[in-house]
């Protein structure tokens, strides 16, 4: 979240960043009032606590009427004080909910826009294949060899869930199983931690109360099903302080994602948008004045992934309108899929400077004599798997229905070459 006193000193500031990032001021001007009444509240409370202990330190000297007159007097005021007290407090809590519903400021390297269509193209990798036939879509060759089956799993839990079967099941596990020994290759510890997650992990990374409506929530334990590795991995390190020397701190995880992709048109035929997915995730805690280079570094990781499979992508610089509610600066790599002739996000890569660190509570002490700060997060996706099994299976398929299988995912599948 974003510090009190940054939006309390120059509003105008976020007032700017609300509209380039096409949230409502409203917010801004709740906060702005009930900090006014606050700030009023603790200046009115703490000239009647300087009057209460002036008057206890004449009291004694008093007598008579004149006592009992300052006595009673007092005893108003520490009425008065109480009820104060009380209001401050619920004009907190209430202030601290609306500062949740503030997003991070962009970074200036950030562009300017409205959606999607305003993102800039900063890399290209790879080329389109070209095809002597007309490639399939991803859920015709799924069905076709027999690897997806969009009807029993909707069957067994409802629309926006599938199973993979056979070669499909095995080559998820191929992708997941490289991908991670990847990332411990580039020097990413790896974890495997709980897929529920309770409610103060969501609100430390910025899901809560956002998203609210796009995670699945188990009523009776008020937990929350994970809905990116990104919760559970940040938070492991809520409430610590780190020592300067243990910074920088890289991880990667796997774990199923769950997403109810609320307004969304989740019932889009295919595995492109569904409600559960797999996914390995990359995560960074760094010192503050690294933490854009190591942004660099996480997207080099994850688009060491897709140049492995050998799949063509590009990278895109999100503009203010299409970035994360917590994110400073995004890219997002997108690979390319000719059976749908789509660029389909795989992964986002975000630096997220200080903002989930206040929430999470996460600090470092920049020397052993000094006042702790806030550390600075990232993450990135490496990758998203169902939409890098649409890519793998629309890049690799045949004119004889078989799928290529890539070749750094094949010493996972027992030396396999082909999917038929």
């Amino acid at each position: 979240m974003l510090e009190t006193d940054l939006i309390r000193q120059d509003p105008e500031l976020i007032r700017t960043m609300l509209r380039n990032r096409n949230y409502p001021e409203e917010t801004l001007d709740e906060f702005l009032k009930l900090d006014e009444e606050w700030r009023r509240l603790i200046d009115e409370t703490n000239r009647l606590k300087h009057q209460r202990n002036k008057a206890s330190e004449t009291v004694p000297r008093l007598k008579g009427e004149e006592k009992k007159k300052v006595i009673a007097e007092m005893r108003l005021v520490s009425e008065r004080i109480k009820q104060n007290d009380a209001t401050i407090q619920e004009l907190e809590t209430r202030r601290d909910g609306v500062v949740l519903n503030i997003p991070n400021l962009p970074d200036a390297s950030v562009p300017i826009g409205k959606d999607y269509d305003c993102n800039e193209i900063v890399a290209s990798h790879g080329k389109k294949r070209d095809f002597d036939f007309a490639p399939k879509k991803h859920y015709e060759i799924g069905e076709d060899l027999d690897i997806i089956d969009f009807q029993r799993g909707a069957k067994i839990t409802g629309s926006g869930f599938y199973i993979l079967k056979g070669d499909g099941a095995r080559l998820e596990r191929a992708l997941i199983q490289y991908m991670l020994d990847l990332h411990n290759e580039q020097g990413y510890t790896e974890l495997f931690t709980p897929a529920v997650v309770n409610r103060s992990a969501v609100i430390g990374t910025g899901q809560y109360p956002k998203l609210r409506e796009d995670m699945y929530w188990c009523e009776r334990d008020d937990l929350w099903l994970n809905p990116t590795a990104e919760v559970p991995v940040t938070n492991m390190h809520q409430d610590e302080i780190f020592e300067r020397e243990q910074l920088p701190k890289y991880y990667t995880a796997y774990l199923p994602s769950f997403r109810r992709e609320a307004g969304r048109n989740a019932d889009t035929r295919g595995i492109i948008r569904v409600h559960q997915f797999n996914k390995v995730e990359l995560v960074k805690f760094v010192l503050p004045p690294t933490s854009f280079h190591e942004l660099e570094t996480l997207r080099a990781d994850a688009e060491a992934v897709l140049q492995g499979l050998e799949l063509p992508y590009r990278v895109l610089l999100l503009c203010t309108g299409d970035m994360g509610f917590a994110s400073a600066k995004t890219y997002d790599l997108e690979a390319y899929a000719p059976g749908a002739e789509q660029w389909l996000e795989v992964s986002s890569c975000s630096c997220f400077t200080d903002f989930q660190a206040r929430r999470a509570r996460v600090k470092y002490r920049p020397e052993p004599h000094l006042k702790s700060e806030f550390v600075h997060t990232l993450n990135g996706s490496g990758l998203a798997l169902p939409r890098t099994m649409v890519a793998v299976l629309e890049n690799y398929q045949n004119r004889d229905g078989t799928i290529t299988i890539p070749a750094v995912l094949r010493q996972y599948m027992q030396g396999q070459e082909l999917i038929e």
